[in-house]
């Protein structure tokens, strides 16, 4: 178990992304990180004045047990029929890096697809916004929403479009965001 700004030295090179541009790095074998926090899977790191993010199946670079996300029988996977609830469950593991509560907390996605493919699986389409349109981590979002809902058995594909209208606002928040964020 990790402690929330623990000194970690990486034990591996691995790949990151900068918050919040979501620009591609490479960190180094034995640099220095400190945690500040582990949500959905992933984990955000401070390193020389940046935050980083990294990927669950990445977490052994700190000392962790890295997530498996390999499909073992793609054709298996395709077949299953596709459940809605463990969309919005994955979705539910989705952050925003600098936020610590859920996209779907949050009130960021506005729609969900369910479009069954002529020969085999399901297509899932994703309308979902942002907190601010300024927002520089709206394509790293967007790219673990994609990876994690691939992962539910019956989905083959899924298309993720960041959209504007309606604008966000707090009140699209649950109340248990808001009372995670300290506005209850």
């Amino acid at each position: 178990m990790i402690e929330k700004n623990q000194t970690i030295r990486l034990n591996r090179n691995c790949e990151a992304e900068l918050i919040p541009s979501g620009d591609k790095i490479n960190l180094l074998k034995g640099e220095v990180v400190k945690v500040t926090q582990s949500l959905g899977g992933n984990y955000t790191l401070f390193i020389n004045g940046n935050l980083v993010k990294i990927r669950g199946k990445d977490a052994d670079v700190i000392g962790l047990e890295a997530e498996d996300d390999h499909i073992q029988d793609i054709e298996e996977h395709a077949k299953k029929e596709v459940e809605e609830h463990l969309i919005w469950e994955k979705m539910k593991a989705c952050f925003d890096p600098e936020i610590p509560v859920n996209i779907v907390d949050l009130g960021l996605i506005y729609d969900l697809k369910i479009t069954p493919l002529e020969n085999i699986g399901n297509k899932i389409e994703i309308k979902m916004t942002l907190t601010a349109p300024g927002c520089g981590m709206g394509p790293s979002i967007a790219s673990d929403v994609k990876y994690k809902v691939s992962m539910v058995p019956g989905v083959t594909e899924v298309g993720v479009e960041i959209v504007w209208e309606p604008a966000w606002n707090k009140d699209m928040m649950t109340d248990a965001a808001k009372l995670q964020l300290g506005m209850l």
